[in-house]
């Protein structure tokens, strides 16, 4: 879908005396978050099993069915496990990332190990001629390398020190469903196929995964936070989708004003909200200093 594309010389971009159109700070779209590295090794996994497709061809031109479905399972195995092995990569990402998380529900990265090995086999049995104990080791190594260079998917709650498992469960739980809800919003507002839009909900996911982790820092924060991350979070995906869809169908100025509007008044609330979850932690923690330093006078102490 085209876009549209603003600037200082841009007919519909900012411009000098006019206030409805205000010049957009550039925002970084992954603050709060880490950014997923590209690994060359993971794309090349899906392109060495393409020499079984050529193979599988040349069983069928051969009229021999038994090795045509073995070489074109073997590929289907071994891009399965690449795809596994992509997925997995990107959710153990977004585990080391966060300070509270669960372990994936789905181990994909031993699945794609597993897999590696099946299909390693099946081609070195059919693809080879390799008898039955040489292809069987064959996708033992192939296992082990697959394992060696991957490892496997995080097993264990990850949580901070003094927290109960019912505290972690719960911020995990909250944070999994509010990213859920981050993420489908972004993703409509890509539909939309205008920059300045875009910009705007990037800015507000920023916004937003700052809130993420300053729940995560303090558990406590979660009861003034669920409103935000649950109904604020849910409507703006819901205004998202519905203006993309309208968007389609009709240039409609006073539609986007409206919408525009929205992300400044929920961008200004996530803000705001933080801001006040971050007072109450520096309150919390002048009390407590307060308090210690009553202790040491008490026991005859004090601190220089």
């Amino acid at each position: 879908m085209a876009q549209k594309f603003g600037g200082a010389h841009s007919p519909t971009g900012p411009q000098t005396g006019r206030e409805d159109t205000p010049a957009l700070k550039p925002v970084n779209k992954f603050r709060g978050r880490k950014v997923h590295k590209s690994d060359i090794r993971t794309k090349l996994l899906f392109l060495l099993p393409l020499p079984l497709l050529f193979s599988g061809i040349g069983e069928m031109r051969a009229q021999n069915a038994t090795g045509m479905v073995a070489e074109f399972g073997a590929l289907v195995i071994l891009l399965l496990a690449a795809w596994l092995l992509r997925d997995g990569l990107q959710a153990e990402d977004a585990y080391n990332s966060r300070k509270i998380a669960r372990p994936p529900v789905i181990p994909r990265k031993i699945f794609a190990t597993a897999l590696t090995g099946i299909g390693v086999c099946v081609a070195a049995a059919f693809g080879m001629k390799a008898s039955l104990p040489a292809a069987l080791v064959y996708g033992v190594i192939a296992s082990a390398a697959h394992l060696f260079s991957f490892g496997i998917d995080p097993l264990r709650k990850k949580g901070m020190e003094g927290m109960s498992d019912f505290e972690t469960e719960r911020v995990a739980k909250v944070v999994d469903k509010a990213e859920a809800l981050l993420a489908e919003t972004l993703a409509a507002s890509r539909g939309i196929g205008d920059r300045r839009i875009e910009q705007r909900v990037e800015t507000l996911a920023a916004a937003v995964r700052d809130m993420f982790r300053t729940v995560e820092d303090d558990p406590r924060d979660l009861s003034g936070a669920r409103k935000f991350l649950g109904v604020y979070l849910r409507g703006a995906r819901d205004a998202t989708i519905k203006f993309a869809e309208l968007n389609t169908k009709t240039q409609d100025a006073a539609a986007k004003a409206k919408y525009e509007s929205l992300l400044t008044d929920l961008e200004a609330s996530f803000n705001t909200q933080r801001e006040t979850m971050m007072l109450d932690n520096r309150t919390d923690l002048d009390v407590e200093i307060e308090v210690l330093r009553d202790r040491l006078k008490q026991e005859g102490l004090k601190a220089s």
